[in-house]
């Protein structure tokens, strides 16, 4: 089966296809990809991974054309941003 594995760091983005037999499991391609030794700072002990789009567990079947994502943590409250980004859309309004 042909298996695509995707990671975006905040600098770089890696999208690796991988074969791997019937049968194999999310945490089997994640490990054939090599994305682990590319992207050290991954802990898939402590982040989530999904199956487009959808979380899903490291022992999950996959299907052939399935497209693992390994997501990062969030680095900061999205309602803060939305806040802040109103608020400096208020500012350069009030310059106009």
């Amino acid at each position: 089966m042909k298996i695509g594995v995707v990671y975006a760091a905040p600098t770089r983005q890696a999208w690796l296809s991988v074969e791997v037999l019937d049968g194999a499991t999310v945490r089997d391609a994640i490990e054939r990809s090599g994305i682990l030794q590319q992207f050290p700072e991954i802990d898939l002990e402590q982040q989530k991974v999904g199956i487009f789009s959808k979380l899903t567990k490291l022992d999950a079947a996959l299907a052939d054309g399935d497209r693992i994502e390994i997501y990062r943590p969030i680095t900061c409250d999205p309602k803060t941003v939305k806040r802040k980004a109103k608020t400096e859309g208020e500012e350069e309004a009030s310059e106009g």
